[in-house]
């Protein structure tokens, strides 16, 4: 890892945010962490009301990059097979032979764009979870790999809406970072409504490859990360818990189940991500902190309590980061 990397590293992402930022107006945590996702290697459910722009800022995003890019809009009447591929059969006109072939489906992308994931029932939900876990997809009799880099930005409609089906507890863990889109301020707003106004949107050119993307997430992974930043992490994820012991006073009997391991890994991953954007050599308990609520408020379940008092993950989150103050000997 040299400084060259990491100069290089952050100017691709300061490339990335300007051109998200032709057309999307404000949502900058947004922008970040969705690029915090892409270079740390996660998934990205994207959490809002329609009409916040949560498609075309993936889109956007997509197309500021050059990579292969599919979206699915999930209804309710779709297949897992939608999803996968499927197999069709074929017959050869010489000899009139039979036989089955695979047709890949849409998630055989680098970046895929699960529109409205909620709106389809869990049957065909399922069918992302070997792919966002494991990279591979079982169909047709084998199981194939799906090519570097892999990301599913998915955008979901808050579940009181009609028509949803929330998302399994295993579906959501599989996603790193859960992206709240709140309404824009009145000026964004006026903006927004300015160039909208205009007309249609100008293409724009990609300004980050396959193999650039590659190497950043190499560079990520290969970044040194101190011990005391691992152990806030990990402490952060197990006061989540009822059964550690570790969980803080205020938040007993609010939390029904806590983050796995899985959400102390990927605070970690992100902050090195973070660390990367900005072109230092190492993360910091700022990194992780920053990340706290979008890696555990969509992996903690409220209890009934909660849900009683209007807390919901994101609220907890905070009550679990203010009752557990930075801790440099952590």
């Amino acid at each position: 890892m040299s400084e060259e990397d990491l100069a290089r590293a952050a100017k691709v992402a300061q490339a990335l945010r300007d051109a998200v930022g032709q057309r999307i107006v404000g949502q900058r945590d947004v922008i970040e962490q969705l690029l915090v996702a892409l270079f740390a290697g996660g998934h990205a459910l994207s959490i809002g009301v329609p009409g916040l722009a949560k498609t075309l800022t993936v889109q956007t995003l997509a197309e500021a990059m050059a990579l292969g890019f599919k979206r699915i809009q999930f209804t309710p009447d779709m297949m897992p097979s939608d999803v996968t591929g499927s197999e069709i059969l074929e017959e050869e006109r010489a000899t009139g032979r039979r036989s089955y072939r695979f047709v890949p489906g849409p998630v055989f992308s680098h970046v895929l764009l699960a529109d409205e994931l909620n709106r389809t029932p869990p049957k065909t939900q399922a069918a992302l979870l070997q792919a966002m876990a494991e990279r591979r997809v079982s169909a047709g009799g084998q199981t194939l790999v799906l090519e570097p880099p892999f990301l599913v930005l998915a955008t979901q409609n808050p579940i009181e809406q009609h028509g949803t089906y929330p998302l399994p507890e295993a579906q959501l863990d599989r996603f790193m970072l859960a992206i709240y889109v709140d309404y824009p301020s009145f000026d964004e707003e006026v903006e927004i409504v300015r160039r909208t106004a205009t007309g249609d949107l100008e293409p724009l050119e990609p300004v980050i490859n396959r193999d650039e993307v590659l190497s950043i997430q190499r560079l990520v992974r290969s970044l040194p990360v101190a011990d005391h930043i691992v152990r806030d992490a990990v402490r952060l994820v197990r006061a989540t818990r009822p059964q550690e012991g570790a969980m803080p006073a205020s938040l007993q009997g609010l939390i029904a189940v806590g983050a796995s391991p899985r959400a102390s890994q990927w605070l970690v991953a992100g902050a090195c991500a973070r660390a990367v954007l900005e072109g230092r050599r190492t993360p910091t308990l700022a990194d992780v902190r920053g990340l706290a609520e979008p890696v555990l408020a969509h992996r903690l379940l409220p209890s009934f309590r909660a849900e009683a008092e209007g807390f919901d993950g994101r609220a907890l989150v905070r009550k679990l980061t203010e009752a557990l103050p930075i801790d440099p000997r952590a």
